[in-house]
């Protein structure tokens, strides 16, 4: 029974005309809320001296609240699967006085595992039996009350209303199934969902071949297998390996990305993957249109036009478009929300006619000054459109993009007609149907993305949220993604209860709209053989193969493993005891492992064992390694033989049974001919200590007497060795990690407590004087202080805090000591990045995720324990990042390091400049030292202006000189440029605007924006020789070069500039700006507004 709190059930009572419980439709009408879903069926039900819950239903005392529910009438005798969607309200009133009473409202989902629901504190017991309010009489009355219920029965047309989605199976409901959300992918999810249904895309990225590409670094590879699991699988859809194709690093899918920039990215990067194959053409033919913009006399016959393509993305981006040499680039357009009420708006005032009079005629060729209209018109629309509504804009006075919530409505159908020119081929109708809506709920700074798709003319409606697809009502794909306030007064239940309305965040950001003329062709039905053979056969084969892992998943608790240490393993273990399995700041050894039934048989797994090594069966033995009370990990004792049917799982048990695996040690026989050794021997592992090579590695082991000397080991070593007869020897036993002791070899094995498994280190008895040697090169003479070592050894990785790891600031690991300092770890960083250690300086990250966290300060006392810091996580390594400095970290803590990048005279980024100035130091101190670093020009104005960029890309923001460095934000990328003595000389008659650079989108800026003077009387064909003149560039690369003037005020798109106008007659706004629109040859491309350029790489 589900229990709803008696804070929850609703708003509280109003103060107005009393209603009576039997006036049913009154009662329901206060009391029962609008929820904006069809009533399918409405009763009233009363019922007299009703047992309830009269002391509560709650577990805990005290018992002083009545409890009321609302159940399914006899839930078994309903069908499979039923529900039923209630809204209701249960009542408690006087028998005499039906206008007292106590009312609870709430709505339901009805289903066999929650056939029951209400209110666990539905009333005080108090409130029921006192008159309260003023009211003359109690609810209850002679000891009796009516209950009342009324119900409406909910319509539930997607079958999902208020579902709580516990094992909701969306291919079984829908046919469809979801992509998993990586991080912050939902905006990529929802793309690549509409991309899917659009059939003919989905066929012609299955004819890119892709038969030897490897799908984490092939894109068209990847998308194949994406779409053919969301042909195939009845589970949601990973994209972890195509987002590894694009080149991304798992931060990468943590940050939300424009969802148009990645759709042109990514159409791009396939576009150029379908040129010579059968797919070639398949995207200019989906979604490529043509355009004309032109300017036509009013009172002569005269007109200047030129058509253009653009892609059917159209855009929230402004409309813009990029000229090469003599072919015409795809160009984008975008469809305004702010001011608009409908689509069909939006398109009105994309084509709205501007008209050129009075001071802004037109100079027609040959024809002097004319009044003209000058605008754009479609000749052709593609039969995808893919229309991007402008949700977002940059508002100057923030200095930052915003949302528009604005409404803004858009229908099931579009005829585009009117929109075209009047020479266009109308031989099909231009009539467009919507079969997406791609969804962005949230703000700027984030929020979620979905899509509503309909796959075909004949599906219904589904919501694609993630890894969860649901039907949904036409109302849900239109009115509540128009944005705005809702209509007819039905608020969203997060707003029920304030005093005002606010606009909903969640609205439409891109419309997929199909011909109709091209539904057939666009959405044609998938036939088997649309799949590349090649594709299906390999996705199979790993289809089987994750099939079979998932079993061993799902009987591993049949398993378990045995890790084998052999004398090769031994030899090359540097460590405490045989092998290293749980330290904390160290990997665990790799050692053979195998995965053993536990029923198996020790015969059987002893065969195993035999026949992986090699080794004939009799000449094996197999050791148990025992946790010890003292931490170390050694063999205790061998299994015998005799325990041969014995189970796995019994011998692990019986003798390690604080181990959840079984650790062994596989003991070679020499000659299992020979007898075994004598009862009273021990088997000890020796290992040696090289103080010219600093290694300690495994020497095998010997088997000994208990009896015997200590010392009697010496010839045995020696012989081992190899080395000369005699030769001086200290041993040493390795008693566990912070205990090495020197042995008395004239002690008995037997009187040094040496047993089973117990290790022996040794090493050459060294002089004195080369003991002294090593000491002073800052070597280990003993093995005592090699185990010291070991013991505070941890790896630490070292990376590059602000690139990629490259050939100069590569990635590496170093062993260091914990006990080691700041400075002691900076000279080994050093010496392996070549580089001054003082001026490299250090930033600590976190455990979870590898992110900075802070900068390390210098200090003599600080080990590197401390600068680990405990963690709860515990990893075997830590990383930290680096940067190499051009100064020292001393030198840094009482002046700023500061990089400006010199643009000169002409706009150029000619270098980067470095500088170590006091903190105290003003703006124009920098720049006096910059002027003793850069050329000037001969003859020129001598000053320099710094200034950074704005986050948009598309204006300076100049410093005046008077403010202190070190009260400069940081991070900061400045740059400085000589001032043209043209500005310096600008009277009050002319205008100095801002001017930037952009590739095709005005997003796409690049380069550094600059100012400029505009004249008063100039036509542009003469401003833009001083433009060329001003940014230095050749007469071939200008040709290339168009002009658009940027109005970021209003949301006109910007206008292409003519060589007959006059720009000075514009009325600058602060933030007008002249936008120079060209190729991006500099490689320092922006991202607008602060965010990370998409980049796909695969």
């Amino acid at each position: 029974m589900e229990i709803l709190d008696e804070k929850q059930p609703g708003p509280p009572m109003e103060v107005d005309d009393p209603v009576s419980v039997r006036d049913h439709e009154a009662f329901a009408a206060k009391h029962l809320p609008e929820l904006g879903h069809d009533v399918k069926d409405f009763k009233v039900f009363s019922w007299r001296r009703v047992l309830l819950f009269p002391f509560g239903n709650s577990n805990a005392p005290p018992n002083d609240t009545v409890s009321v529910y609302l159940d399914y009438a006899e839930p078994k005798k309903a069908p499979e699967g039923w529900h039923a969607c209630a809204q209701f309200a249960l009542v408690i009133s006087n028998i005499h006085d039906p206008t007292i009473y106590t009312v609870s409202h709430a709505h339901h989902r009805f289903i066999a595992e929650e056939c029951d629901w209400g209110f666990t504190r539905f009333s005080e017991l108090r409130k029921l039996f006192n008159p309260v309010d003023g009211q003359l009489r109690p609810t209850i009355e002679d000891e009796s009350a009516d209950i009342t219920v009324f119900v409406r029965v909910l319509e539930d047309p997607t079958g999902v209303l208020w579902h709580n989605f516990v094992n909701y199976d969306s291919k079984k409901e829908t046919g469809c199934v979801g992509l998993k959300n990586q991080g912050a992918t939902c905006y990529m999810n929802s793309l690549l969902q509409s991309l899917y249904c659009t059939r003919y895309f989905r066929k012609a990225v299955y004819q890119i071949p892709t038969e030897q590409d490897s799908p984490t670094e092939s894109v068209a590879l990847a998308l194949q297998r994406v779409f053919y699991h969301l042909q195939t699988s009845d589970q949601p859809v990973g994209t972890t390996e195509l987002t590894k194709s694009f080149g991304w690093k798992s931060l990468d899918s943590f940050l939300q990305h424009d969802v148009q920039e990645f759709n042109r990215v990514l159409q791009d990067k396939l576009e150029s993957k379908m040129k010579g194959t059968k797919a070639e053409g398949a995207i200019q033919k989906l979604f490529v249109g043509k355009m004309k913009s032109y300017i036509k006399c009013v009172n002569v016959d005269y007109e200047s036009s030129r058509s253009e393509e653009f892609k059917g993305k159209c855009r929230f981006f402004h409309f813009t478009s990029f000229m090469q040499g003599n072919s015409l680039h795809c160009l984008d357009i975008q469809l305004n929300v702010k001011g608009m009420k409908n689509l069909y708006e939006s398109f009105k005032d994309y084509v709205a006619v501007e008209l050129l009079d009075g001071e802004n005629k037109y100079q027609a060729e040959g024809l002097g000054l004319q009044d003209a209209k000058k605008g754009i018109v479609f000749e052709s629309f593609p039969p995808v459109l893919h229309l991007q509504l402008k949700r977002f804009e940059y508002d100057i006075q923030r200095d930052a993009m915003v949302k528009i919530n604005d409404r803004h409505e858009f229908p099931f159908e579009i005829d585009l007609d009117e929109f075209l020119d009047p020479s266009a081929d109308r031989s099909s109708p231009w009539v467009y149907k919507l079969h997406g809506v791609l969804v962005h709920s949230g703000d700027l700074h984030g929020g979620h993305y979905f899509a509503l798709i309909k796959p075909d003319s004949e599906s219904r409606w589904l919501k694609f949220d993630d890894d969860r697809v649901t039907p949904v009502t036409d109302k849900e794909v239109l009115e509540e993604n128009y944005g705005g306030e809702p209509l007819n007064g039905i608020l969203p239940a997060y707003q029920r209860n304030q005093g005002r309305t606010i606009k909903r965040f969640t609205n439409a950001y891109m419309l997929v709209y199909i011909r109709e003329s091209a539904v057939a062709e666009v959405l044609a039905p998938f036939s088997e053989e649309d799949t590349p053979a090649h594709l299906k056969r390999r996705l199979d084969e790993e289809r089987v193969i994750l099939e079979a892992k998932k079993r061993e998943r799902e009987e591993q608790h049949l398993f378990l493993t045995a890790k084998v240490i052999t004398d090769d393993t031994f030899a090359r273990h540097e460590g405490f005891d045989l092998a290293s399995f749980d330290e904390k700041n160290w990997p665990p050894s790799e050692l053979p492992t195998f995965r053993v039934l536990k029923q198996e048989t020790y015969s059987v797994f002893k065969n195993r064992i035999a026949h992986h090594f090699n080794f004939p069966e009799n000449q094996i033995r197999l050791w148990v390694l025992v946790n010890r009370q003292n931490k170390t990990v050694r063999p205790d004792t061998h299994i015998p033989d005799s325990e041969s049917t014995l189970t796995v799982e019994v011998i692990r048990n019986n003798m390690s049974a604080r181990q959840t695996d079984l650790r062994l040690y596989l003991d070679l026989i020499p000659d299992p001919t020979k007898p075994d050794p004598p009862p009273q021997s021990i088997m000890v592992f020796i290992k040696h200590f090289d103080t010219s090579k600093q290694t300690l590695l495994g020497a095998g082991k010997v088997y000994v007497l208990r009896s015997n000397k200590v010392g009697d080991l010496v010839p045995i070593i020696n012989e081992r060795m190899r080395w000369t007869p005699g030769t001086p020897i200290k041993l040493f036993e390795e008693i566990k990690p912070g205990m090495i002791e020197l042995m008395k070899p004239k002690l008995s094995f037997a009187q040094s407590e040496i047993q089973d498994g117990d290790i022996i280190c040794f090493q050459v008895d060294l002089p004195e004087k080369e003991v002294h040697d090593l000491e002073i090169q800052g070597l280990y003479s003993n093995p005592v202080q090699f185990y010291d070592f070991l013991q505070n050894r941890v790896m630490i990785v070292f990376r590059p805090k602000h690139e990629e790891p490259n050939q100069e600031q590569p990635e590496f690991h170093l062993i260091l000591n914990k006990k080691q300092n700041y400075d002691q770890m900076a000279n080994k960083v050093g010496e392996a990045l070549h580089h001054d250690p003082i001026k490299l300086r250090f930033t600590t990250t976190h455990v979870n995720n590898g992110s900075p966290k802070s900068i390390l300060k210098r200090s003599l006392n600080q080990s590197i324990a401390e600068i680990m810091a405990p963690s709860y996580v515990n990893p075997t390594t830590t990383v930290i990042l680096y940067e190499k400095l051009d100064v020292s970290i001393v030198e840094l803590e009482t002046k700023r390091s500061l990089k400006v990048i010199w643009t000169g005279i002409h706009n150029k980024e000619e270098a980067a400049h470095s500088f170590l100035l006091p903190k105290t130091s003003m703006v124009h101190d920098l720049a006096d030292h910059l002027a003793k670093q850069v050329t000037l020009t001969t003859g020129g104005t001598g000053k320099i202006r710094i200034f950074e960029i704005s986050k948009d890309g598309k204006m300076q923001k100049e410093f005046t000189g008077s403010e202190m460095i070190g009260n400069i934000p940081d991070p900061v990328e400045l740059y400085a440029e000589e001032i043209p003595r043209e500005e310096l000389e600008a009277d009050d008659s002319d205008k100095v605007i801002g001017v930037f650079h952009f590739s095709k989108e005005l997003t796409r800026t690049h380069g550094v924006p600059f100012k400029f003077v505009v004249k008063r009387g100039e036509k542009f064909s003469d401003t833009k020789k001083r433009l060329q003149a001003r940014i230095g560039v050749s007469d071939k690369e200008f040709a290339k070069y168009r002009f658009a003037l940027i109005q970021v005020s209003t949301f006109k798109q910007p206008s292409y500039i003519e060589d007959d106008d006059t720009i000075y007659d514009h009325q600058f706004a602060p933030e007008d700006v002249l936008g120079l629109d060209h190729v991006d040859k500099s490689g320092r491309a922006r991202a607008g507004a602060g965010e990370r350029a998409i980049v796909i790489r695969g």
